[in-house]
């Protein structure tokens, strides 16, 4: 499918596992939030055209000037990562036919990562995510005993962009779904396939402070130089 692809990205969740301070997306990373840092990732994707943040509304205002440089729509966001995303699709020109949902806290996310969900979708594919292989041993418990070692060949830890035709994201989210965590568990719960391709380690999710710990050693590696101390909000 040719033509712009949008992306839309729900950065108005409070980071509550990040600690007091302000809403996730806003966390300051070497001086700029979390925000900033993926839009303009985004922004680096030749692939990428219209973009809309949802931002916490009584911020729209402020993220919006914050953004005013990378060419942006800023909406205001719901209760539920769902409620923003719906929100941000509809603030989306009516033209795009693709398009990408991406974590904030995903903020450096590499663009090939971006250029891979994209080539997927320009492919044929309905739906694409890009995935890692899963290090970890997984055990399923009931309270505090292990009732079953989970095999791990074939899980994949699932990252963002992810990628959509918008009339299948769209239907997803009438359909409502709301118990899912991720936007292609709800076309998946309509009976869409959906494509996997190579993800990032780099595209770690800024969750907790130890996060914000290796963003900062990732960054700071990226620009070659030592992470800026006293930057964390």
């Amino acid at each position: 499918m040719s033509g712009p692809v949008g992306v839309l990205v729900p950065a108005a969740g409070a980071g509550v596992r990040l600690g007091p301070g302000a809403p996730k997306a806003l966390r300051l990373l070497a001086g700029e939030p979390l925000l900033v840092h993926a839009v303009r990732g985004l922004r680096a994707c030749a692939e990428v055209g219209p973009v809309v943040v949802a931002a916490p509304a009584p911020d729209v205002d402020a993220v919006a000037a914050l953004l005013a440089p990378h060419d942006v729509v800023v909406v205001a966001g719901g209760a539920e990562r769902h409620d923003s995303v719906a929100a941000a699709l509809a603030a989306l020109p009516a033209q795009v036919g693709l398009v990408l949902v991406h974590d904030a806290a995903r903020c450096l996310t590499p663009s090939a990562v971006v250029t891979a969900v994209v080539e997927a979708l320009r492919a044929g594919a309905g739906a694409v995510v890009p995935v890692l292989p899963v290090a970890d041993t997984v055990k399923r418990v009931d309270g505090d005993r292990v009732v079953a070692t989970v095999p791990r060949a074939d899980l994949r830890a699932v990252q963002t962009p992810q990628g959509f035709r918008r009339d299948l994201l769209a239907a997803a989210h009438a359909a409502g779904g709301q118990q899912h965590t991720d936007d292609a568990g709800m076309v998946e719960a309509l009976g869409h396939e959906v494509v996997v391709v190579p993800g990032s380690e780099e595209a770690f999710k800024v969750t907790r402070p130890l996060d914000l710990l290796l963003a900062e050693a990732l960054l700071a590696a990226r620009r070659g130089a030592d992470p800026v101390p006293g930057t964390r909000a």
